[in-house]
């Protein structure tokens, strides 16, 4: 019998953030990945004594790290009566795009992180800071741009697995870097995002370099990373009234997506370096230290879509969409 290998890829109950956890399976040819498990007194998710949960496969792709007829597989973590595991956000989250199908909601998130080399940033000096930002964004040169060919051969191994992947950035701050994904729907386009983080990690294993979604990597006069989530309903692609009404709502929620876009977002919501405190909300055309942007082509257009920009880099993008979809949805119906 011949057999291919199916990574199965889960979020574990690590707190404050969820870290991603990976295995490997062989599954016969021509069958689909079945339903598995693990040791989830391990993975802060059971206890020693009860310690099986079930790994239920969602969403599949080719895996562009083992070739050939591998696939990753990311997996809802359930309890072993099939009901969703108490850290599994994925069925809040598909529940709510099932209730607001009719708006149709498009999402594409902008995922950065930051290289480290040990406790340093990739490319920074041992000792000290290297010249103050200003160069980095969109830069290009070895005195500016640090971790390139990481960053090439995750978007290689991103398109070869057939994700929505829509582009690459060097950011602001030295060593840190931006993907996006999208646009599709929830909870695809959160599904899609664990993935391509797995594969950022993976790809970062072969030059020892590790990526990471901290929200504030280093402090001082420094931008944090974000995860600016976009997104437009139906009704938003076809009016400027429906895409401001969107934005008013979330700021009538505001302390709730503040309580799940991340932890420790106060660090990176300051008001300084292109955001908004959290302490308070507001939206306008074009300004990337409102909570939300508006695109000067939307507004231009009177149609479109609108920047959510307060979602930590390490965000769970279940709770965030899942979110967005309640609170937008449920003010316009």
């Amino acid at each position: 019998m011949e057999y291919y290998k199916a990574e199965y890829i889960w979020i574990d109950g690590v707190e404050p953030t969820a870290k991603l956890r990976s295995k490997g399976k062989t599954v016969p040819k021509g069958e689909e990945p079945p339903i598995w498990g693990f040791d989830g007194s391990s993975t802060n998710q059971a206890a020693g004594f009860n310690s099986d949960c079930v790994l239920q496969p969602v969403f599949s792709c080719p895996d562009p790290v083992r070739g050939g007829d591998n696939i990753l597989v990311m997996c809802e973590v359930l309890l072993p009566d099939m009901s969703p595991h108490p850290t599994n956000t994925r069925a809040a989250c598909a529940a709510a795009a099932e209730k607001y199908a009719d708006f149709d909601m498009w999402f594409g998130i902008e995922q950065e992180y930051t290289f480290f080399s040990g406790v340093t940033p990739l490319g920074w000096p041992k000792n000290g800071f290297p010249a103050p930002q200003g160069g980095y964004y969109c830069g290009v040169g070895s005195d500016e741009v640090f971790g390139r060919p990481v960053v090439e051969d995750h978007m290689d191994a991103c398109l070869e697995a057939g994700l929505s992947f829509a582009g690459i950035n060097a950011e602001v701050m030295p060593a840190q870097w931006e993907f996006q994904i999208g646009a599709i729907g929830a909870p695809e386009v959160a599904d899609q995002l664990w993935v391509a983080r797995w594969l950022l990690y993976r790809i970062g294993e072969k030059y020892d370099v590790s990526a990471r979604l901290d929200p504030k990597p280093v402090l001082g006069d420094w931008n944090g990373a974000g995860a600016h989530t976009n997104f437009s309903t139906r009704q938003m692609r076809e009016s400027f009234d429906a895409c401001v009404a969107a934005a008013e709502a979330l700021g009538g929620n505001h302390d709730e997506h503040i309580a799940n876009y991340g932890d420790r977002i106060e660090l990176r919501l300051t008001g300084l370096h292109e955001t908004c405190s959290y302490k308070e909300f507001r939206y306008g055309v074009s300004d990337r230290g409102a909570s939300v942007r508006i695109p000067w082509q939307v507004d231009r257009d009177q149609k479109g879509y609108i920047e959510d920009r307060r979602p930590n880099a390490n965000c769970d993008p279940y709770k965030v969409t899942g979110l967005i979809l309640n609170t937008v949805c449920s003010a316009a119906s």
